[in-house]
């Protein structure tokens, strides 16, 4: 039994006990992680007896002093470094991690979870705007100043100055470095500092602090981000603020204790997958010249009540050539070992096959060989099969993800133009 510690490391859909397995959790943790999860549950784990159970969400939950690290897995092969790379490699893929500093090639930091990429990203992306120099905005502020300028407020003048007849109360344009871009990233910063248990960055997150200027401290919502506008002076602050948008909306501070602070960054791999395939079909059909057009989430109508809102149907993924005909793919993140797809999987091909008037549809799997199987649809009475077919796509992870995108275009290309 290896002992109790506060970094773990698990594939989706596996648990954490505190009286069995490898590595275990300490009864106050699994305290943690169920407070965690209160009375509404959160979607990335279940409370089981004397542990948790993981999902189909991937990523990092940081609950207090624990960090727990959840890898997607498509195969039997459990090398955790490999798998942590290739969640990466698809974040990268996606656009998760679309990194613009100018020394991105060296992170100069040996990662032991995704949550320290993040961090380490993110001061990154902050040291190079600091480098470049940061950029300034007009602001509007008052107070009382020994040179006159901008308006004078009388009220306040006589109330404030009545004893200090050398100074005047003003409100006055201010062209400075305090603005809402930089009280968002001192925040993050701030963060940082509160959560960050990797020893390698606190120096990092120390420094920056020390050189970048204080900022008033403002409550960040999602509103917040919202109602950002960049512009040619501002672009470079995109990444940085969308990390920090990341780490600041998804921090959930304990009130009660004050101990257990709880900070999740998880990922659908369900959803995930589905980008990732359309990224590497978009990818490779660009290179092609346009021959095929892709559309993700192309939706249509399929029932319309009497009053209220129309229903619709949304397949991943639609394929064509500019004919009426076209293909649907729909993805799943699960592998099938074998068996058949579950009846309301096949359900909702069919309809595809119906709305979309598609050639053909199949479901695209992970899986640990690149495999391809067809089937048809029968005739509502069973007399025989139709020309409606559905294939299951299984497409092999591959040992990189350049090559995992080439295999995926050419396995699902080979299908479709069979």
């Amino acid at each position: 039994m290896s002992k109790l510690k506060n970094h773990f490391t698990v594939f989706e859909h596996s648990c954490l006990w505190t009286h069995k397995g490898e590595e275990r959790l300490s009864e106050l943790q699994r305290q943690s992680l169920e407070a965690f999860y209160g009375e509404h549950g959160v979607p990335y784990f279940s409370l089981i007896h004397k542990g948790v159970k993981f999902n189909e969400n991937v990523g990092v939950v940081q609950v207090g002093n624990l960090t727990i690290e959840v890898l997607p897995k498509a195969d039997k092969d459990e090398n955790k470094g490999k798998w942590r790379n290739m969640l990466i490699g698809m974040l990268k893929a996606v656009g998760v991690f679309d990194i613009h500093a100018p020394s991105s090639s060296d992170l100069r930091l040996k990662t032991n979870s995704i949550l320290d990429l993040y961090f380490a990203i993110f001061l990154q992306e902050v040291e190079a705007l600091v480098h470049h120099g940061l950029v300034k905005k007009y602001r509007k502020t008052e107070g009382s100043t020994t040179a006159l300028k901008g308006s004078i407020q009388f009220a306040k003048h006589i109330q404030e100055n009545l004893v200090h007849q050398e100074r005047f109360y003003v409100r006055h344009t201010t062209y400075d470095v305090e603005h809402q871009l930089h009280q968002i990233l001192y925040m993050a910063l701030l963060l940082l500092k509160r959560i960050n248990t990797n020893s390698s960055l606190h120096s990092r997150i120390g420094a920056l602090l020390l050189n970048f200027p204080e900022q008033k401290q403002i409550k960040i919502t999602e509103a917040t981000f919202e109602r950002i506008a960049f512009n040619r002076k501002t672009e470079s602050y995109r990444k940085a603020l969308e990390i920090a948008r990341l780490l600041l909306l998804n921090y959930h501070p304990d009130v009660t204790k004050g101990r257990n602070h709880v900070l999740a960054l998880m990922f659908d791999m369900n959803l995930l997958w589905e980008r990732f395939v359309y990224i590497s079909l978009r990818k490779c059909f660009r290179n092609e010249g346009g021959k095929l057009s892709l559309h993700s989430q192309a939706y249509k109508y399929f029932w319309k009540p009497q009053g209220g809102y129309r229903s619709k149907i949304i397949p991943d993924i639609v394929i064509n050539k500019g004919e009426p005909d076209c293909v649907v793919l729909d993805t799943k993140w699960k592998n099938l070992n074998g068996y058949n797809p579950s009846p309301d999987d096949l359900r909702q091909l069919y309809v595809y096959h119906q709305y979309y008037e598609a050639k053909k549809v199949a479901l695209v799997y992970p899986g640990a060989t690149h495999s391809f199987r067809k089937g048809m649809y029968l005739h509502h009475n069973n007399s025989g099969e139709t020309d409606m077919e559905c294939a299951l796509i299984s497409l092999k992870v591959e040992a990189t993800i350049d090559e995992w995108q080439k295999s995926i275009c050419k396995g699902i290309q080979n299908w479709y133009l069979d």
